[in-house]
């Protein structure tokens, strides 16, 4: 069997991770996939069968975009990026893969080039093929037309493929960066990366009490969000019958956790957690979901149907998520949540509005890790999909 690299570098939530590693599980039929993991470690996190993880020290970000982060025992960034792409060469020398895969960069992360190109040279001296993953929408940037040049420069130089995650009926790539018809190599829409699309889940039942399900992804941020749907917990509390299941994300900080559990101590109708490597089952049997407005949590949404509020994160500003959330919120899939509507008595007023109405049912390509492994299979093999 023909050997995958799989590079997953997540900095600040999780989203990354999880559309990787449902992308690695899928390509698992035709690779031995190594998957390359650049970000902190989450304790719990499923990796499936098949799939061996290889962690490199981590590299974070704090919640603004400011600074990278290296872990204990390095110094700086730069010292800690030559380590790392000592070790990926290593791993590649090592295991010789057929194909590279590559998230996300060039079309961000480029603070990783000098382990990156490395090893993209190193992998086109042994054969590979490279493939860039890459999710519906990318973060723009101030001097957007020197940094679309160096995007093609780069895809130009070293990738045979270009896998985009999305459906170009509801949002394509030019959204966010006009210069795709610029670039030489392969380039598919997968349709939109599902994890178990084709799963059944359980049906509520009449005895199951509504529920309201509260999440942040990672839980680097989000906390004003987590912090109002606590405070709106009391004025909902003899209102509506329902009970709230809060997740504050594996990298909420300590402080943030304690101050919701206080909370939920006084509560009857609030529970409050850090993490579930299943937030789809909970989704699946909520009454209404508020949460950010990533990647995966939408496509969660997607696939359960289930009545949804969003606040888009817009740190740094990125765009992304506010972009995602528009358009959802157009097709009545949604209702986009402003920071101005963290008013705990604003706010339990636009949960009970949500509660009281059915969202629109849109119909996506969903199958985006079947459509991905099929790509990548082709492409070593120089056939033609149909």
């Amino acid at each position: 069997m023909k050997t995958l690299l799989f590079y997953c570098q997540h900095i600040l939530g999780i989203g990354h991770l999880i559309r990787s590693m449902a992308i690695a599980h899928g390509l698992t039929k035709d690779f031995k996939v190594y998957f390359v993991n650049g970000g902190e470690v989450i304790q719990d996190f499923p990796v499936p069968a098949g799939v061996e993880v290889i962690n490199l020290p981590a590299i974070k970000t704090d919640a603004n975009f400011r600074e990278l982060q290296v872990p204990d025992g390095f110094t700086d960034v730069e010292s800690t990026l030559e380590y790392r792409r000592d070790r990926l060469l290593e791993v590649c020398d090592r295991i010789r893969p057929a194909v590279v895969m590559v998230e996300l960069f060039p079309f961000g992360r480029r603070r990783f080039s000098t382990e990156l190109i490395p090893l993209l040279e190193r992998a086109k001296d042994h054969g590979a093929k490279i493939t860039c993953s890459l999710r519906d929408i990318v973060v723009t940037k101030q001097d957007q037309e020197r940094h679309e040049a160096k995007v093609c420069k780069l895809m130009n130089r070293y990738f045979d493929q270009l896998l985009i995650h999305g459906d170009p009926e509801f949002l394509p790539l030019e959204n966010s960066f006009s210069r795709v018809n610029d670039l030489d190599c392969e380039v598919h829409y997968t349709g939109y990366v599902v994890p178990d699309v084709d799963r059944q889940f359980t049906q509520k039942t009449a005895s199951d009490p509504p529920m309201i399900l509260a999440s942040v992804g990672g839980g680097r941020f989000g906390h004003e969000l987590l912090q109002c749907v606590a405070e709106a917990s009391q004025l909902l509390e003899n209102k509506i019958p329902h009970h709230i299941q809060m997740f504050t994300g594996p990298f909420s900080p300590d402080d943030v956790y304690k101050r919701l559990q206080t909370i939920a101590t006084n509560r009857s109708n609030l529970t409050v957690q850090r993490y579930t490597p299943d937030l789809l089952s909970y989704m699946a049997k909520a009454d209404l979901s508020i949460s950010m407005a990533g990647y995966n949590t939408t496509l969660n949404i997607l696939q359960t149907g289930v009545r949804a509020m969003q606040l888009p994160f817009t740190g740094n500003d990125d765009q992304e998520q506010r972009l995602r959330s528009s358009r959802l919120e157009d097709l009545g899939i949604v209702n986009v949540i402003n920071p101005d509507d963290l008013d705990p008595i604003f706010f339990s007023l636009k949960v009970m509005k949500t509660l009281s109405v059915s969202p629109s049912h849109q119909h996506f390509c969903l199958r985006g890790v079947e459509m991905t492994a099929a790509r990548v299979k082709a492409l070593i093999k120089e056939e033609i999909l149909v």
